[in-house]
């Protein structure tokens, strides 16, 4: 059978998009070739997947006709586009390239695979369980038939929105590295929960629930976020308390600074 889908690195963002990929049968495990240098990391994929495995990152690209996706720290772009440089020719059969590297722009891109239809895309973490969110923005020789197959493979692992490249490293600051921010939040909770005389497990289980269900009662009901604030904070209650030391600790403003923190750090990964 043809490899369709070429991974140049099998670590935990790539491996949750492949795993859904062949879990949803967009790509059969004989159309996929992944190429990972770590030797325990092949086994594991080869293992799990039965997909075709390599250390050899221009196999991955001659093979691949359909989608070369890069799935590697933005810090080895450099080399991987040296390596790849003497192969790269412009056919009809050329892959779409679809990169995730935080701060990786398409300039540099389009650089490294001159010609070539090229994505730039940011997903985040909970891609691993389809619950994800992928912005891209399109490189200059893509087409509707590009657009639409890196819609359906991110889909595969939650929701799509395309952006300005310009956005994109303010999508890093914000749903890139945000699963880390409600992260924190969450184990906050529960510490607080703690330090009011809960038991562990009932602190966590009771902070998770309730940022799960609070987030999808925002999604499902399209409420504002200030108006289901306001519907819980009945006057001289127990969560006008609480907010009050929100408000009193910066909260707000420290998850405002950390999202233009990171977008940041994205500008500086891409230099």
């Amino acid at each position: 059978m043809t490899i369709k889908f070429g991974l140049i690195g099998g670590g935990v963002m790539g491996e949750s998009l492949l795993s859904r990929l062949i879990a949803r049968e967009i790509y059969h495990p004989s159309e996929v070739i992944v190429s990972e240098p770590q030797l325990a990391r092949q086994a594991f994929l080869k293992q799990k997947y039965d997909v075709t495995i390599t250390t050899d990152n221009c196999l991955v690209f001659s093979q691949a006709k359909e989608v070369l996706f890069l799935a590697v720290k933005p810090q080895v772009f450099t080399a991987i586009a040296q390596e790849l440089a003497d192969i790269i020719l412009v056919t009809d059969n050329s892959p779409l390239v679809i990169s995730i590297l935080a701060g990786v722009s398409l300039y540099q891109l389009e650089a490294a695979f001159p010609q070539l239809p090229v994505i730039r895309a940011m997903p985040n973490t909970p891609a691993t369980v389809g619950a994800g969110m992928t912005a891209m923005c399109l490189g200059a020789y893509t087409n509707i038939k590009h657009q639409q197959l890196a819609q359906q493979i991110f889909s595969a692992v939650g929701e799509v929105a395309e952006v300005p490249e310009s956005l994109m490293d303010a999508v890093t600051g914000l749903s890139g590295s945000g699963p880390a921010y409600i992260a924190i939040l969450v184990e906050a909770l529960a510490d607080g929960g703690v330090a009011a005389g809960l038991p562990r497990s009932i602190a966590n289980q009771l902070a998770l629930q309730t940022v799960l269900g609070t987030t999808k009662l925002l999604q499902e009901s399209k409420m504002h976020p200030a108006e289901l604030k306001d519907r819980v904070t009945s006057p001289g209650g127990t969560t006008i308390a609480g907010v009050a030391k929100l408000e009193q600790a910066g909260f707000r403003s420290a998850l405002i600074e950390a999202v233009k923190a990171a977008a940041l750090r994205s500008q500086e990964l891409g230099k």
